[in-house]
């Protein structure tokens, strides 16, 4: 019998520089031989890559947050079950950036809805299926939109407001508070030190899950 891959979700607000420490955990993996997938979330497949489109795409109509939560569930589900439960059922590993903590961090803090219906949608949506590991990259605000406004063009939720943001983060740091298998890292530091940290967390885990 195969066994089950393991799922590892990467989180943070913007600016905490995603991307770049993404593309390290992948090469990280590559060189330590795991046989994984990475993908992202909205997204991940033709249909909830549209879905993210209309999610993201700065419009003058005011958006319902309660369509906007139930447009990031129908993403998580097609994503769900053509994506990342075949892989995970073939013993592959899945790499995400973001999965259901975006959705407690950005609907939940930073919109201020209620966690009880992202909880009941949760559940709906993946039934038991949770991340094996979240790693939380975690910057102050202030730095984080500061980088994100030197990319170029910001999209719909990069153009909320610092008082969103500080919801936001502290939604996801409540999340990662005494939870063992979220894990925090200051990348605030020199990308070095954050990389550092981040290789130590994958060699923690590759030796946990024994493969």
């Amino acid at each position: 019998m195969t066994q089950r891959g393991k799922f590892i979700t990467v989180e943070g607000t913007e600016g905490v520089g995603k991307t770049t420490n993404l593309e390290f955990i992948r090469n990280w993996l590559q060189q330590h031989k795991v046989d994984f997938i990475s993908t992202r979330e909205p997204g991940g497949t033709p249909m909830a890559e549209q879905l993210r489109e209309l999610l993201l795409q700065p419009r003058q109509e005011p958006v319902d947050q309660t369509a906007e939560l139930l447009m990031v569930f129908a993403a998580r589900a097609q994503h769900l079950n053509q994506v990342i439960k075949p892989a995970l059922e073939q013993g592959t590993w899945v790499l995400c950036d973001r999965f259901t903590d975006a959705t407690y961090a950005y609907q939940g803090g930073g919109r201020q809805m209620d966690t009880a219906l992202i909880a009941s949608l949760e559940s709906l949506v993946q039934g038991e299926l949770r991340p094996d590991a979240v790693i939380l990259l975690d910057v102050p605000v202030e730095v984080g939109l500061a980088r994100a406004r030197d990319r170029g063009d910001l999209d719909r939720f990069e153009q909320e407001d610092v008082a969103f943001f500080e919801r936001v983060r502290g939604a996801y740091r409540n999340r990662a508070q005494g939870n063992a298998h979220y894990h925090l890292v200051d990348a605030s530091q020199s990308l070095e030190q954050v990389q550092t940290d981040l290789g130590a967390i994958l060699k923690q885990l590759k030796e946990h899950w024994g493969s």
